[in-house]
């Protein structure tokens, strides 16, 4: 409404002047933009955001399986993946054993995994997630997870659309200002040499 305000305000006037209805076209264009553009910018982030991500989730799923593992033994104190150290954390954090499994070809294999289940002793079963070709890997990302990584992005997107809608609106106006201040400075120094002789002599 202040926008609009400031585009009526004094319009018939003979005292506004021409920067002042632009300045007020900015401001109302950069409140159209922060409306409607920032949200349709945010929007879209979020959907290609989420789009992407859940392919990721579908090829994770795809690529990435349960395997039925039997615990070796302990693995020691090395810190695996997502091990982060200290704070509330460090009690959700996985437990590291050294297991055995078969590979999807037969072999066996045995090595340090990591599980979020408070192990057995040796011999107990585990179970880990391993890709194609047998080797250990991350649990993959589930939807629900994604998809708020999607949100958090498109909100990022917008937030970034609206601060460069404002930064451009501040731009734009802050030239206007220096032009207009500049013309007024060559339209003094012009009227400089005559002020103040007006009635004088004769």
């Amino acid at each position: 409404m202040w926008v609009l305000w400031a585009l009526l305000r004094g319009r018939g006037s003979p005292l506004r002047r021409a920067t002042d209805r632009r300045e007020a076209w900015v401001a109302l264009g950069a409140l159209v933009l922060l409306v409607v553009g920032a949200p349709a910018a945010g929007w879209a982030g979020w959907t290609a955001a989420d789009a992407a991500l859940q392919r990721s989730v579908r090829a994770q799923h795809e690529e990435r399986h349960f395997v039925d593992a039997v615990v070796v033994g302990p693995a020691g104190r090395e810190r695996f993946a997502g091990d982060p150290e200290g704070g509330v954390e460090r009690a959700a954090r996985p437990y590291g054993v050294v297991a055995s499994w078969e590979a999807p070809d037969g072999s066996p294999r045995t090595g340090k995994v990591a599980t979020s289940s408070r192990p057995g002793g040796p011999g107990s079963p585990v179970r880990i997630w391993t890709d194609a070709a047998g080797h250990p890997v991350p649990p993959p990302m589930d939807g629900r997870t994604a998809r708020t990584h999607a949100v958090l992005g498109g909100i990022g997107t917008f937030l970034v659309a609206a601060a460069c809608v404002e930064a451009g609106r501040r731009l734009t106006v802050r030239r206007m200002v220096r032009r207009r201040y500049a013309r007024l400075d060559r339209e003094w120094a012009a009227a400089g040499p005559d002020w103040g002789r007006a009635g004088k002599g004769g």
